[in-house]
């Protein structure tokens, strides 16, 4: 054998007559299906219809928010129950929440709230016109004020008046 043909035939001449491999093309990480795409747009809109309802829910919730406010500002029993009265007209309507007085009114505080209005604080707000308008709230009738104002479930016609207007 001659020497010219043993080095083309030799192991590293064969390997140096290699071609490198043609890569091939990258993967496509879009998704080949239509289905996929429904599922897309499928969440994109349930996460448009909670955003949106999360929406009209804090702006329902409004009034709640202020009287909140409103209550850690209160010096006096009379601007508390004020407070409370005004959450309860922007809660629920008017003519089932504008006559109520005395007992009526704390029942009504009671009936609405996720937890019994206490009888305690009920009577200092039921005594409060009568009261010295300077006299600052108990630490009882400020919590169960914030409870009600918290936990209270708004009449849904109410909610919605509000909302379209």
């Amino acid at each position: 054998m001659n020497e010219e043909g043993a080095e083309t035939e030799s192991l590293v001449g064969l390997i140096n007559q290699l071609i490198d491999p043609v890569p091939p093309a990258p993967v496509s990480l879009m998704p080949q299906t239509w289905g996929w795409v429904a599922l897309a747009l499928l969440l994109a809109g349930l996460l448009l219809w909670g955003l949106w309802r999360w929406h009209r829910r804090h702006l329902a919730n409004a009034y709640r928010r202020a009287a909140l406010a409103e209550l850690d500002r209160a010096g006096t029993t009379a601007e508390l129950a004020a407070i409370l009265r005004r959450a309860a007209l922007a809660a629920f309507p008017r003519a089932e929440v504008a006559s109520l007085t005395g007992a009526d009114w704390t029942a009504f505080l009671s009936r609405t709230g996720r937890s019994r209005f206490p009888d305690t604080a009920g009577e200092e707000l039921r005594r409060a016109p009568y009261r010295d308008p300077d006299a600052a709230p108990s630490p009882e009738l400020r919590r169960a004020a914030e409870r009600w104002l918290k936990t209270h479930r708004a009449a849904p016609a109410t909610l919605a008046r509000e909302l379209t207007a």
